[in-house]
This record gives C-alpha cells, structure tokens and sequence, in this order.
C-alpha cells in the first residue's frame, strides 16, 4: 500500500491497524540536536486516546508512546526516530458482522473496491485510530518550531448548530472544555446538542479551527508547493476532513477586492498587513501574520440508528452499527489538526533554507 509517507525532509511514515498489535511512526529528517521532551508527546497523545473524554469512544486505552530509536540522552541524533504505540484493549469480536456489509460513510465499499480485501476490525487502516502515529510525530514538529518561536494552538469552532463567540473566548479554557472550546458558553451549548444526538442514536459534525503564531514570511514555494496547498493535503488526509479554509475560506466568494484585500501598514518598524483576510498567506508564501486554517468534519458514520445498506452479496439490508464508538469527531480531531499542521510547517521551513544563496552561505560559513 502507497501513500503512508507525508513530507519531503522533516518526512513521516506511520503503520499498523486499529485492532492490530500496534501503531507507530518513523520520523525521519528530523534536526540533531532536538530536544525531546517525552512528556510534551504523552500530553498531545492524552489529548486524543479514546476515553479522554465523556464524547468519545469507551475504548480504553493508556497510548504510551515507546521511543524505540533516534533519540539519545534526551535529544535526537538525526537518524530515524521510530515510535510505537501498544493497543491494549481491542474488542475485535464487536466487528465480525460487519465483515459481510459495507457500512454507510465508511471506507469498506472503497477498500474492498480497490485491494479486494480489508481489515474489517475498526476499519484497519482507515481507522481514526492511524492518526496515533500522526499525532507522536506532529509533537516531535511542535518541539522544533517552539524552539523557533512558533506556536501551533487548534480547538473547537463549532460542534453542529453551536458556533463559539469570539468575543467570549479564552484559550485558557480549551483544555477545561469537554469539547475543547474556548468559548465556556458554546461549550456547554455544545455538550447538551451531543447528548440530544446520543439519546436519538446519532451523531454530529463540526469544524476545527488552528492558529499558527511566529511564523516568518517567505516560507511555502509560489506554484505547486504553496503554503497553503501543503497545510491543505495535510488537513484533508486526516479522515472524515470534508473541507478546508485559510482565512476568510469560502467567504471570499461573496466579497469584493475592496473587502477582501489586505492594505499593508508599517507596524513596529516592519511591513506589516492592517487586517487578515488572506489568513497568513499571500501567493502560497507566508506573509508573516498568523496562518488561520478551518477544518470541516463530517458527523461519525457509525451510529446505531438503523440504515440502509449493501452486503457483499449484492442484497439490500438495514443495519444498526454495534461497538464503541465517538458520538462526535471533532474534540478529538482537535490535536490531529494541530499535528498535520506543525508537520507541515516543520517541512517547509527546512525547504525554505537553500532558498536563497545568502541563507546557504549563512549555514556553512
């Protein structure tokens, strides 16, 4: 199987099955010299292993991360670092009957489509189970752009119908919210309307919103390696992503030139641009203000209200999803975007080193 490999040289390969024996990474490109705080990768995997919270999946399970190479005396060595995450309580036996159908909103029809086969046991690879090794290695990222200055901050903008205040938000609260939002009000709107969805056997959807601080202009290439191309390959691989904005996003389409423009300002000595419209990013390039990206998630495909559906013998049959399994994404998702992002950033900015003869110059003199 092609396409487990993300980024070109701070560059991720992750492995293994929701139901297998593990689930791990390689990092391979990452500075010699890092520091790595193993307790700085526990909180970002404790912020999503199911069971964390009162809206996820009952599973339970410690995601103690092994670190199996690359990292000596506390600090990477420039070779690959492998990291392993142990499953512990899987319960394959609440998959075995849908072994003989294809779940609605899920990748079973797919993956029998183009290998013929699959692991039917949580979804095997396409399992939100994957983003384990995503998450390890995004705080492995997180790690080298602290020591740049740089901040990575993801959380809940909406859940469903319920969309956070602006005007009432505290990042301070994130952690604090059942849901990860930082809006304490919307919050506890959000917690009653997933409860309403988990009485009626159903689910709901909702977006994440990430928020890159630090970050210098001039990283991301102008044509197919923009910026804002690789933030969105990398938002959109995490599963049940169904869109992506940066900045204003889809609002532009109802805005003018006028509106939609941002006016450049002399601020504190520096170029700098009055408003933020374009997110952070001009022409693919950073322009050196924050980098505001949107995540969309669809509601979770397994609910068990009764649907229709397939088996593999061609018949019609309504179905009610049995297992454990998260009402809703979104809360979880949260530190996976923050993830893919940091791993994105990480990449681009050592792409960005050999840009200019003054910046190759500048590294071996």
């Amino acid at each position: 199987m092609a396409g487990s490999t993300y980024g070109e040289l701070f560059r991720i390969t992750t492995w293994g099955e929701s139901h297998g024996a593990g689930l791990g990474v390689v990092i391979d490109g990452c500075p010699a010299g890092l520091v790595i705080d193993e307790a700085h990768i526990e909180k970002y995997m404790s912020r999503r292993k199911p069971g964390g919270i009162k809206y996820s999946t009952p599973r339970k399970e410690a995601d103690k991360v092994n670190i199996l190479s690359g990292v000596f005396e506390g600090r990477s060595t420039g070779t690959p670092i492998s990291m392993v995450v142990y499953n512990e309580n899987q319960k394959s036996r609440d998959y075995s009957e849908i072994a003989s159908y294809y779940r609605p909103g899920h990748a079973d029809y797919t993956f029998d489509a183009k290998y013929g086969f699959r692991d039917y046991r949580g979804g095997g690879r396409s399992s939100g189970r994957e983003t384990l090794g995503r998450v390890a290695a995004g705080a492995v990222a997180g790690l080298m752009l602290e020591e740049l200055g740089i901040s990575v901050t993801a959380y809940t903008k909406s859940i469903g119908p319920v969309t956070i205040d602006y005007n009432k938000c505290d990042e301070k609260n994130i952690m604090s919210s059942p849901v990860y939002m930082p809006d304490p009000d919307a919050s506890e709107q959000a917690a009653k309307y997933l409860d309403k969805q988990m009485e009626n056997k159903n689910s709901a959807g909702g977006i994440v919103e990430c928020i890159v601080r630090g970050l210098p202009s001039g990283i991301g290439d102008p044509v197919f390696d923009k910026l804002d191309a690789g933030i969105a390959k990398a938002i959109m691989s995490i599963g049940a992503v169904k869109g992506v904005e940066i900045g204003d996003g889809f609002a532009v389409a109802k805005s003018t030139g006028l509106d939609n423009n941002d006016n450049f300002q002399i601020k504190d000595g520096k170029i700098a641009k009055s408003t933020n419209h374009s997110g952070g990013v001009l022409g693919g390039i950073s322009d050196g203000s924050e980098l505001v990206i949107r995540a969309a998630f669809k509601p979770t495909p397994s609910i068990a209200s009764s649907q229709r559906t397939v088996n593999r013998q061609g018949e019609e049959i309504d179905v009610e999803i049995k297992g454990r399994h998260d009402p809703v994404i979104v809360p979880r998702a949260v530190v996976v975007v923050e993830a893919m992002t940091a791993l994105t950033i990480a990449d681009m900015l050592l792409k960005g080193m050999g840009s200019t003869m003054e910046g190759v110059k500048k590294f071996y003199k």
